[in-house]
């Protein structure tokens, strides 16, 4: 990235400084494509993965005539208002207690929408950012990819660290992002099939195939391509450390309950609460002593208090109020995770006391 932010000129200019930047962003398409099983030409490069989102859902809405957009109740934010946004009329899959997508009533749906002759955009998270549950993605593809409607997967949490094969699975759209995987915030992307070639969200002067206009950040692109080729999630470390984590909490308070065990999870998330102990509280108190955790989604900006995810799998408001996000990256350690532990029993010991007193 910052050997781009050296170089002047515009990539899609003719001469020689705009061809070395129109190079970095063609290298940088090769390693990203790279990652996610795509061909160079089905990379799309966005400001986000939510602009990504919008993009997949206005033009897809559009272009495949979709009189409705079909998506679970436990999707991210920005798919949420995207499709609200797009003046459809939504049809909701509902989610089981694990926080799973129910592939019957995704069946019954497009069963539904086959009797009624409606069209619809499926929109569907591979793993879920705030529970870290894998949705089976490959029933998923065997239900909607036969089919007349169009399949649009949200894979932000997947990439780098699920095998994704988009050239060869069913999604006709893709979204993923830079900065989950190292980049800087500020770079997404969109992968489309062939068929979906003519999806745009902004004309301008025809930049990235001319599906989304505007001069590119070469920069920014640079930075995604690397991090994609420098990729090296370590499944398994994760999923040591959260096991370690999980154990930890168990040891720390019996009653805990973490959200979506019994279904298959990524290995770097546990959301979990503690019954009485306030999300509000326990993040504050955290906070000061250089703890950072969430309640939910870090994207929805000031969230404190119940999830739609967690309402989604029917759990209790007053224990949602509780619920709390530990997440770890690729360079998490196991000092970090016992740091974690020391803090949440100090808060908890804190708690009893001040419970006692009272």
């Amino acid at each position: 990235m910052l050997a781009a932010l050296e170089m002047t000129g515009n990539p899609s200019s003719v001469h020689a400084h705009g061809r070395a930047l129109r190079n970095l962003i063609e290298t940088a398409r090769q390693q990203v494509a790279a990652l996610a099983g795509a061909e160079p030409k089905q990379v799309v490069f966005t400001g986000s993965a939510t602009e990504a989102i919008t993009q997949a859902l206005f033009g897809g809405t559009s272009q495949f005539s979709a009189g409705a957009v079909a998506l679970s109740a436990g999707e991210h934010a920005a798919t949420l208002k995207a499709a609200a946004a797009t003046g459809l009329p939504l049809w909701t899959i509902p989610l089981d207690a694990e926080g799973r997508i129910d592939l019957d009533q995704m069946s019954s749906l497009l069963r539904q929408a086959d009797e009624q002759g409606v069209t619809l955009l499926v929109a569907v998270h591979w793993i879920n950012n705030e529970t870290g549950v894998v949705q089976p993605i490959e029933r998923i593809n065997a239900l909607v990819g036969p089919t007349r409607h169009t399949l649009f997967v949200d894979a932000v949490q997947a990439l780098g660290k699920l095998p994704l094969d988009f050239s060869a699975s069913a999604p006709d759209m893709m979204a993923i992002s830079g900065h989950k995987i190292g980049a800087p915030a500020g770079i997404g992307a969109l992968l489309v099939k062939s068929h979906a070639d003519t999806v745009r969200l902004i004309p301008g002067g025809g930049q990235e195939q001319g599906r989304r206009g505007g001069t590119e950040s070469a920069a920014l692109i640079a930075a995604f391509g690397a991090a994609a080729a420098a990729s090296q999630y370590d499944a398994a470390a994760m999923s040591a450390l959260t096991q370690n984590v999980e154990a930890g909490l168990r040891a720390i308070a019996p009653d805990v309950v973490i959200f979506g065990q019994g279904a298959t999870r990524i290995g770097n998330v546990t959301n979990f609460a503690v019954p009485g102990l306030n999300n509000a509280t326990a993040m504050m108190a955290l906070d000061l002593m250089g703890l950072s955790l969430s309640s939910g989604s870090a994207c929805s900006s000031g969230k404190v208090g119940a999830s739609h995810v967690l309402a989604a799998m029917d759990v209790p408001k007053d224990l949602a109020n509780c619920a709390l996000r530990v997440s770890f990256g690729w360079n998490s350690t196991k000092a970090d995770a016992e740091a974690f532990l020391a803090g949440f029993e100090t808060l908890l010991s804190r708690q009893r006391r001040a419970g006692q007193a009272a």
